[in-house]
């Protein structure tokens, strides 16, 4: 039988090496070495191949078919999404469970202060895809805001407002009326939905407005909802019906896309 061959960043993302964005930023950076030599975007590997990040060897098998695990995680706030931080910040990676290969790879990321839903998998490619924006995948927020909102204001969030990279719009947005105590004419909480994933992209809505964010949770990705008995700081796997609810939704995003 004829070996098959894929492109590297997509062949390691299906491994759980990373997502093939990341993957690619490896190979524009010299990181990634393919056989001893320098990976360029292109080059396609049948998966035999002998692959080194940063002159460490990747530890793959191209035989492997261990079933793909997707998981989901409360996140708190005061944790950051990067593998690794100068400053020694906490990070999301450091209490998940470990792997007998690959690695977990994350699902979009929040920011620094923001708590909620996380998702994570071992398969690169299917987090791509999840997070690309052409798949228009939903995120939906709570949020906390200082300042005055009235009819005008929320008009404007779903209308659209030019950020500095670009138009940006809430899709959905709805009160949060009695929920918490705190809850006053200026100092308000609502429900907001996205269907992309740029960078603090809630907060700079909100301060295009003249409002500012000081409390911000992610409780939705796509149809995947964090569960109210998930304490922060927890994580569990996807059941089978989750995942298969999941993977359902993306396959009609790709059809629309």
């Amino acid at each position: 039988m004829a070996e098959k061959f894929e492109r590297v960043q997509k062949w390691l993302a299906a491994k759980g090496l990373g997502s093939r964005r990341e993957i690619e930023g490896w190979i524009r950076e010299g990181r990634l070495r393919v056989n001893g030599q320098v990976a360029e975007l292109g080059l396609k590997v049948s998966g035999y191949e002998r692959f080194s990040l940063d002159g460490r060897p990747l530890r793959v098998s191209a035989e492997n078919n261990e079933r793909r695990k997707i998981l989901m995680y409360h996140k708190p706030v005061g944790q950051i999404c990067s593998r690794k931080d100068e400053q020694g910040r906490p990070t999301v990676f450091r209490g998940l469970p470990r792997l007998r290969q690959g690695r977990w790879v994350s699902i979009g990321r929040l920011d620094f202060n923001t708590a909620g839903l996380l998702l994570f998998t071992t398969d690169g490619e299917l987090a791509n895809q999840l997070m690309h924006p052409s798949m228009e995948i939903e995120r939906e927020y709570w949020v906390r805001v200082a300042g005055e909102v009235d009819e005008q204001t929320l008009q404007a969030l779903r209308q659209g407002l030019m950020l500095e990279d670009g138009m940006a719009k809430f899709e959905d947005i709805q009160p949060l009326m009695g929920l918490h105590e705190d809850d006053t004419q200026f100092n308000r909480y609502f429900s907001v939905v996205l269907k992309e994933g740029r960078n603090r992209e809630v907060r700079r809505l909100w301060e295009a407005v003249g409002c500012q964010v000081s409390r911000l949770k992610r409780i939705r990705y796509g149809n995947v909802v964090l569960p109210k008995e998930l304490a922060a700081g927890r994580f569990r796997l996807l059941s089978r019906a989750e995942e298969g609810d999941l993977l359902a939704l993306l396959k009609r995003a790709r059809r629309n896309a």
